[in-house]
């Protein structure tokens, strides 16, 4: 009856504990996104003027804003928009940045040095600034917000990609797939691709809680989602000017931002630990 309880006492002494936290975290937050119509306390984009500006109280957790809607029920609703523009910035960052690098990085060639040329170049430039000015020029919205991170996230994963699949297509189990037949779309997806995606999967567990913070800065800036969106980098935005006798207008929605962010970093961390080790340097280069 004591083996549950000692395996987790295990896992603790195993120096796990960030990752525990980073997963316990994250899952907190990925529930409160799904089921935030039943979580909210008040309709979240509902105006209440004769509510404006009460601060944090029984009745209102957090506080009403400028037009008297629940803070707490609008940060609840924005935690789905956050979550759901990161996964898909992720996702799509991941599809282009992992099927771009394993033809690059196995094929070799002038495929790689045409490939690897346009990945230097945008690595060249920080992201947030590369972001900014692309959705400056593509317009405001959520929509064009995720097309703006991910032409320029996708390297990220694309070098690292690469890399794996140099090393890897000279091994000799690689050269036995080849000697017993296996196509070149055989070897990569069941020889090569089994053994980047580890990698893959600790960048974007630490990329989730960046990405998270770009969307906020550029919505801040009223190149991502607008009002009346409950999008946390908006709701700053709108609390901003009442920083002096409302505070809790915008710092409510900065602190969600801040503990997501924390919580994919222990998560990304914590899987880092536990599956690659050696991944610590490469990260500490980007």
């Amino acid at each position: 009856m004591f083996k549950p309880i000692n395996r987790f006492i295990d896992f603790l002494n195993r120096k796990n504990v960030i990752l525990f936290m980073g997963i316990t975290l994250t899952i907190l937050i990925i529930i409160v996104a799904i089921f935030a119509p039943y979580i909210e306390p008040y309709n979240p984009t509902k105006m209440e003027l004769s509510q404006k500006f009460i601060a944090p109280c029984s009745k209102y957790i957090l506080g009403t804003d400028h037009l008297g809607r629940d803070i707490l029920s609008r940060i609840i609703e924005g935690s789905r928009v956050s979550l759901l523009t990161a996964v898909f910035v992720v996702g799509i960052s991941v599809f282009i940045g992992l099927t771009l690098g394993l033809i690059s990085g196995y094929f070799g060639g002038a495929v790689d040095m045409v490939l690897m040329r346009i990945v230097d170049v945008l690595l060249a430039f920080p992201t947030i600034i590369f972001a900014l000015a692309l959705s400056t020029m593509i317009g405001t919205g959520q929509i064009n917000l995720i097309i703006a991170i991910c032409c320029i996230q996708w390297t990220r994963y694309a070098r690292v990609t690469r890399g794996e699949a140099v090393m890897l297509k000279n091994a000799e189990y690689i050269d036995a797939a080849k000697t017993i037949g296996n196509s070149n779309l055989s070897i990569i997806l069941n020889y090569v691709f089994p053994n980047v995606i580890s990698k893959i999967i600790i960048l974007a567990s630490l990329d989730m809680g960046t990405i998270i913070l770009y969307c906020a800065s550029l919505s801040f800036l009223g190149l991502g989602a607008q009002p009346p969106s409950p999008e946390w980098g908006v709701m700053i935005n709108e609390g901003k000017d009442y920083i002096q006798y409302a505070p809790w207008i915008a710092v409510s929605p900065g602190i969600a931002i801040a503990v997501c962010a924390l919580a994919f970093n222990m998560l990304g961390d914590g899987l880092r630990d536990m599956l690659d080790p050696r991944m610590k340097e490469t990260v500490r280069t980007e």
